[in-house]
């Protein structure tokens, strides 16, 4: 029988072709692989804004006549801008009433001791929690914490834990919050 354009010699593996991947048992095209992990990626992100907002409408749900919103960012360890952050707090439930105003303390940083058990404004914190206010704690500052002391102090029974802090601050400002850092 006659050739008739057939190749004699085997074809060659896929691995001597560029753009080829070996998954599993199964070799693909390069892109194809891209594909996947891209989609995997991507569909991770989109749970990442449905968390932040979450939380969100749980603060708006909590305050459904207010018309003023108000995150304020505790980024700093010291004691005299821990109480003027709550002082600020305060403030404006004074001035603009506490169904009328929503607010949420956001710590990250050294401004996490903030929200520590015994933390001196423990009080403080507790009596504006009371009130609507919600106290926000970063884990990520959380977990550098635990891996550089080997611990976590107690934390405040009031703290809400966000996976990050200024993550938070962001969402919340493209939701129409006012950010302030006293």
């Amino acid at each position: 029988m006659p050739d008739r354009g057939r190749p004699t010699a085997s074809p060659p593996s896929r691995r001597s072709v560029p753009g080829y991947r070996r998954i599993g048992s199964r070799w693909v095209r390069g892109l194809q692989c891209q594909g996947f992990w891209l989609v995997v990626c991507l569909s991770l992100l989109a749970l990442l804004p449905a968390q932040g907002h979450a939380a969100q409408e749980s603060l708006k749900a909590s305050k459904p006549f207010a018309q003023h919103f108000l995150v304020l960012q505790l980024s700093d360890g010291s004691q005299a801008k821990q109480k003027e952050v709550l002082d600020v707090a305060n403030n404006m439930l004074k001035f603009y009433g506490t169904d009328n105003i929503a607010i949420d303390v956001v710590t990250f940083g050294p401004g996490v001791g903030l929200l520590f058990a015994k933390n001196k404004n423990a009080k403080m914190v507790n009596s504006l929690a009371v009130q609507g206010v919600r106290f926000d704690i970063c884990e990520n500052t959380l977990k550098t914490i635990k891996r550089e002391k080997g611990s976590v102090p107690a934390l405040n029974p009031r703290a809400t834990k966000v996976q990050a802090g200024v993550a938070r601050i962001m969402s919340l400002v493209k939701e129409g919050f006012i950010l302030v850092r006293p």
